[in-house]
């Protein structure tokens, strides 16, 4: 283990002989109730970022409000904790002024669905490189059992104390119906196995990976997915050389459909509700537009930078 135990983020310089485990990306203990399925999130992305050698000072999580957006708090990393809704317009300007780091961001389904809906939409249609985890509880958590754009119809909170009223929001249908969507994933927090190679196809996809992650939570959802672990049966895997394979999965999900990811037109038949949960690679097209490469913005030099700024505050002059 070298490197990051002997240097500072800030003036860290990326050697080529440096290395990490998962210990050094492991920030804080994490304060999520026990069972929560954020903790399996966590544990793989720390997975992930060991496997793929990611230095910690090039790294960067974003996130906004919720219990999934603590994220940045529990990583060795650079973190921004943002606003409610607001993660994917702060990612889009890390990734326009930096396009040299490694962006992740992490929100839940109120997060992105609900207050962040638009720029979920328009950052789909932007494609810029960067990994998206949509955390699906169903509700929002951390003001404690409220219905959110996921909660099933019928889910008693306690906005809705009935029921939630009207069907859920389909998450993938809404992604792969926006102009340029580029990559749609799906998973969940009950498989480490199969959510740490849907991380990995992610981080690997040039352009903007969408991954929706079903994640229990034990306090108000518990029942959410309890069947579909309990029955594999109910579990199908979408299975492609271009998607995620998981070998060691096959033994006990016998449901699994092959599908090409570059298939638009079935991705969306297969994202549409029928009582299966797939997961897996829904679409993937890595010939679409990126953000940061049709919007090249140069980044003027620190004397350039100076005068620019003088220039704009001579304007305000008396």
């Amino acid at each position: 283990m070298t490197g990051y135990n002997t240097c500072s983020l800030l003036s860290c310089a990326t050697d080529d002989d440096r290395s990490w485990d998962m210990e050094d990306y492991a920030g804080p203990v994490a304060k999520w109730c026990p069972g929560c399925g954020d903790h399996a999130v966590l544990t793989a992305v720390e997975r992930l970022l060991e496997a793929e050698q990611l230095p910690p000072e090039r790294t960067m999580f974003v996130s906004g409000i919720g219990c999934s957006s603590r994220f940045p708090h529990y990583l060795r990393t650079y973190g921004f904790h943002g606003l409610h809704g607001r993660a994917l317009p702060v990612a889009t300007g890390i990734r326009l002024r930096r396009p040299d780091l490694h962006v992740f961001v992490v929100m839940g389904d109120g997060d992105c669905c609900s207050i962040g809906a638009g720029h979920w939409i328009h950052t789909t249609r932007y494609n810029p490189k960067m990994v998206a985890l949509m955390l699906d509880n169903g509700v929002y958590g951390l003001t404690k059992n409220q219905t959110s754009p996921t909660s099933p119809r019928g889910l008693a909170s306690y906005t809705q104390p009935r029921g939630a009223y009207l069907p859920a929001l389909n998450p993938l249908t809404a992604t792969l119906g926006v102009t340029n969507a580029s990559f749609v994933a799906q998973t969940g927090d009950w498989l480490p196995a199969h959510l740490l190679a849907t991380l990995r196809a992610a981080y690997h996809h040039h352009g903007f990976a969408f991954v929706r992650i079903l994640q229990r939570c034990p306090q108000y959802t518990d029942d959410l997915f309890k069947e579909a672990m309990r029955n594999p049966d109910l579990i199908e895997l979408l299975v492609h050389p271009d998607g995620v394979n998981v070998p060691e999965l096959e033994s006990l999900y016998k449901n699994q459909r092959p599908h090409d990811p570059s298939n638009l037109h079935e991705a969306r038949r297969l994202a549409e509700p029928d009582g299966k949960i797939r997961l897996g690679v829904f679409y993937r097209n890595e010939d679409l537009p990126v953000y940061e490469e049709v919007r090249n913005v140069p980044v003027p030099a620190a004397t350039e930078k100076l005068a620019l700024l003088n220039t704009e505050l001579d304007r305000y002059a008396v």
